[in-house]
């Protein structure tokens, strides 16, 4: 006799949710992905030129390029850009698909006062509240739990918004990714998840780190919906994240999409990529490269010709040359403001200069 707590009889396949949503969107139009290609492209440069300063020790401390996966953020923001976002250490990208600008983004890497968190936060830990891009966070998996919180509020506050949880595939094999996961699932919230598999965590090969190279599949484990596509295609990358926001917007609960992409240079400045395999690189991208593939789209399906798709870098360049020199003239932060984002300011009905001894009981 089976006991009362024992769970129904279910096939193991049956818990295999894959996102079966058709694509919610219709095709780019010349303008739209002229202009998802525009952002790709200046993303790479601001990059390019990220990599110079960082050479040339503009940019202190840790570095980490998105270069190669640009499809990724800017697909991303091209169905989310109302939503709110959160994502690790290779934030630069994630940052300005969301909104951010070149100009705030390099005076950020530069340390200045004018950029996007004010000089203080880096490379790692980009931040805008006001196009709702909650930073990029340096501990490996940490900030995945923390998406379940931004969906909750945005949930309990009754926003039709979602979070975008990104992470690198080495994060998908860390223990509170796990357990995000689980509560996100169990409690239907309205996440995101998107995994970012470069192939690499830091220096090692998916393969050497993972039994399972299918990152998606961690979604079986706690009954959540999944899908697995490649990356390189921005168009598709917006259809699919589209879906996935329509699904965790349902009620239906989060999704786990592994977009498959690649990163050109090392997991940091500091890395000189030596691990990778002879010509891997060179093939990727001479078939997989995201500016690439979308330039031929434009050429293909909507007649651009080379004139004016030069003109759009052209722009590209001016708009990343001008990021470098407002960061270069910028105002270093104040000393004084070192711990002002320490500690929230205070709100309780304790005034901050209040003598707290004064109200603990006195002892008898």
């Amino acid at each position: 006799m089976k006991p009362e707590s024992a769970p129904p009889d279910e096939p193991v396949e049956s818990l295999d949710r894959l996102l079966r949503l058709p694509d919610p969107l219709p095709p780019c139009t010349r303008d739209e992905l002229l202009g998802l290609y525009r952002q790709m492209a200046l993303i790479r440069r601001v990059e390019e030129l990220a990599a110079k300063a960082y050479t040339q020790r503009k940019i202190l401390g840790f570095c980490h390029l998105y270069i190669g996966q640009e499809s990724v953020a800017v697909g991303a923001a091209a169905s989310t850009s109302d939503d709110y976002w959160i994502t690790a250490y290779r934030d630069h990208g994630h940052a300005m698909a969301k909104g951010v600008s070149a100009r705030a983004m390099m005076a950020e890497l530069f340390g200045k006062r004018t950029g996007a968190s004010q000089g203080q936060g880096g490379s790692m830990h980009i931040f805008d509240k006001s196009v709702r891009f909650m930073g990029g966070y340096g501990i490996v998996g940490a900030h995945v739990p923390m998406a379940n919180g931004i969906a909750w509020a945005a949930r309990a506050r009754e926003e039709e918004r979602v979070c975008v949880c990104f992470f690198g595939d080495g994060a998908a094999n860390q223990g509170a990714f796990f357990e995000a996961l689980c509560l996100a699932e169990l409690y239907r919230l309205p996440v995101v998840f998107i995994c970012e598999n470069n192939g690499y965590a830091m220096g090692t090969p998916l393969h050497r780190q993972s039994a399972v190279t299918d990152m998606s599949l961690r979604a079986r484990g706690v009954g959540m919906t999944r899908e697995q596509l490649a990356g390189w295609d921005v168009q598709r990358v917006r259809q699919r994240v589209a879906a996935a926001r329509q699904h965790a917007l349902s009620g239906q609960g989060p999704v786990l999409l592994e977009i498959v992409t690649y990163r050109y240079r090392g997991h940091s400045m500091s890395d000189p990529a030596k691990y990778r395999p002879a010509g891997e690189l060179e093939q990727v991208r001479e078939r997989n490269d995201p500016l690439t593939l979308t330039r031929r789209d434009l050429q293909k399906d909507h007649g651009l010709d080379d004139a004016a798709i030069e003109a759009v870098l052209a722009s590209v360049e001016e708009e990343a040359d001008d990021s470098w020199a407002f960061a270069e003239s910028s105002a270093e932060p104040d000393p004084a403001t070192l711990y002002d984002f320490v500690y929230a300011p205070q709100t309780t009905s304790l005034a901050a200069d209040t003598d707290l001894s004064a109200a603990r009981p006195q002892e008898s």
